[in-house]
């Protein structure tokens, strides 16, 4: 690798034999290929994460200019639910 750079962290017993015996099984080269692979995870993870928020303020922003709230009649909407699925369900016949 010619841009690394060093840094230590820390782990429990048994994260270090875990990551031990998975570079002794062959499954990685090298613990610190386990720590790359961890950390790619990670930023991958932390991605998602970030975009979920900035979908649920897009939400949020659409939903505040959307208009004053209005009361929903639940009762009314699953009987509407119900006959919409009755109506889908009979359609796949």
């Amino acid at each position: 690798m010619a841009n690394v750079e060093k840094i230590s962290v820390a782990v429990t017993p048994q994260q270090a034999a875990t990551m031990r015996e998975a570079v002794e099984a062959g499954e990685y080269a090298t613990t610190s290929e386990i720590v790359r692979e961890a950390m790619r995870d990670w930023l991958t993870k932390r991605e998602l994460r970030q975009e979920d928020v900035r979908r649920l303020r897009q939400l949020w922003d659409e939903g505040k200019a959307s208009g004053k709230p209005e009361p929903v009649d639940f009762d009314a909407l699953r009987k509407e639910a119900r006959q919409r699925l009755v109506k889908a369900s009979s359609k796949g016949r």
